[in-house]
């Protein structure tokens, strides 16, 4: 769904239309590609196996806020101790390979240093088609690391390139963004729940 398609004056009128749009994007994820995601997360930290997230923009700070609902959110009352780590979030090193390397490989250049097959890659991008999203990916997916993928838009070459993708049908940044973020949360909540006791789920806060 297409949001704004006209100039809208009134702000509450503006709210009005960007809640549908939002419900539109959230009716459009697609359970059993949430499914196959939760499996493989779980999977891979029982394996004790390292989680990495990447993101641009919005996306990456998306990438670093997975980080405190996986490592801690998670972690917080159950034995699951999720090992994740920011590709998004090392600014120091992500500056020194774009300047002297290229920006397309700021992810892909970490990933070849620290990923071992096994391993997992949560690549998030809104249109799909950032290039150094991309090329980490495909990496990834060529040395034995299972990769999801968050998109939006069309879902651009990452929707077909990530061994699971997530795709939002929305046509706003800000929408799929919010989108991404909720699936994140979902994903973290419903594997710290899962790993509670059943008296447990309703009596902590989430």
């Amino acid at each position: 769904m297409k949001f704004p398609t006209q100039r809208v004056s009134n702000p509450g009128l503006y709210v009005g239309g960007y809640v549908d749009a939002l419900k539109a994007a959230y009716a459009s994820i697609d359970g059993e590609a949430v499914t196959r995601a939760a499996t493989l997360i779980l999977d891979t930290m029982r394996a004790d196996r390292l989680i990495y997230s990447c993101g641009n923009g919005g996306s990456a700070a998306i990438a670093n806020h997975l980080c405190c609902d996986f490592a801690k959110g998670i972690r917080t009352g159950t034995t699951l101790l999720p090992r994740v780590v920011s590709l998004s979030a090392t600014i120091e090193l992500i500056t020194a390979i774009a300047n002297d390397i290229d920006f397309a490989d700021i992810f892909l250049h970490q990933l070849q240093s620290v990923a071992r097959p096994g391993d997992l890659l949560i690549a998030i991008s809104s249109s799909g088609d950032s290039e150094n999203i991309l090329r980490a990916v495909s990496w990834a997916r060529e040395h034995g690391l299972g990769t999801i993928g968050l998109c939006g838009f069309s879902g651009g070459r990452l929707r077909s390139l990530a061994a699971i993708s997530i795709h939002v049908d929305g046509q706003n940044y800000g929408i799929v963004e919010d989108t991404h973020q909720s699936i994140m949360h979902m994903l973290a909540q419903f594997l710290r729940q899962t790993a509670l006791e059943p008296p447990q789920v309703g009596a902590v806060r989430f």
